[in-house]
């Protein structure tokens, strides 16, 4: 594959096209449910032409990168790797271009710059950061909007608790809430992908390759 490492993120983003973010763990093994789940998922977005984002780590992140180059038929489509420094959590990456962080917070920068849509998988610490840094952004509106789709039965627990606890102790509220969408496969998630990028091909008036 004919890599290459970008400096200046601000580059990939002269040319017009639909990214999708996808967050999750990197302790995922290959075989386990949310893997076939996120290879499947960027399968798709693959076969749509639509660009991948994701971290350079394994897990979750090396199942989007599989499954994103092996459903693309263009050589204008690309999958974007922003990974970072952390010891044990290097890979042969599958993306067509790559950029290494030193810190969270400008790789975190760096993925809202880019995304058009969010799919959040399963994980831990760093994806529940991902997670919340994006919600909070949209939510005091400091980015255009974006929608984010949690995916995944670890959400619907987890959705149940904000409901239960933040959410009637008036710590968030219902608007806030209706800035995540719950998906519970794959089939789901692509379906609010492809009603997000239909829009931003109507309000960009670019034509479907």
């Amino acid at each position: 594959m004919n890599k290459k490492e970008i400096k200046d993120i601000k580059k990939i983003l002269f040319k017009k096209s639909f990214k999708v973010a996808i967050f999750g763990s990197a302790r995922i093994k290959e075989g386990r449910p949310s893997y076939k789940r996120i290879y499947n998922l960027a399968r798709m977005i693959g076969l749509r032409n639509l660009d991948l984002v994701t971290g350079g780590g394994p897990g979750l992140m090396q199942a989007a990168n599989k499954g994103h180059a092996d459903g693309k038929h263009s050589l204008y489509t690309k999958s974007i790797s922003l990974s970072i420094n952390i010891p044990n959590e290097k890979i042969k990456s599958h993306a067509d271009i790559e950029k290494n962080f030193t810190k969270f917070s400008d790789r975190l920068d760096n993925f809202i710059t880019l995304a058009n849509a969010v799919v959040v998988a399963p994980g831990g610490v760093g994806t529940l950061l991902e997670l919340f840094y994006t919600w909070q952004l949209l939510q005091t509106k400091k980015i255009r909007h974006i929608p984010v789709i949690l995916l995944g039965d670890m959400w619907v627990d987890f959705m149940k608790w904000l409901k239960d606890s933040p959410l009637k102790k008036g710590y968030i509220d219902n608007m806030d809430m209706k800035l995540v969408h719950v998906a519970r496969n794959e089939e789901e998630a692509i379906e609010i992908i492809d009603n997000e990028f239909m829009k931003y091909i109507k309000k960009n008036k670019l034509k479907i390759y």
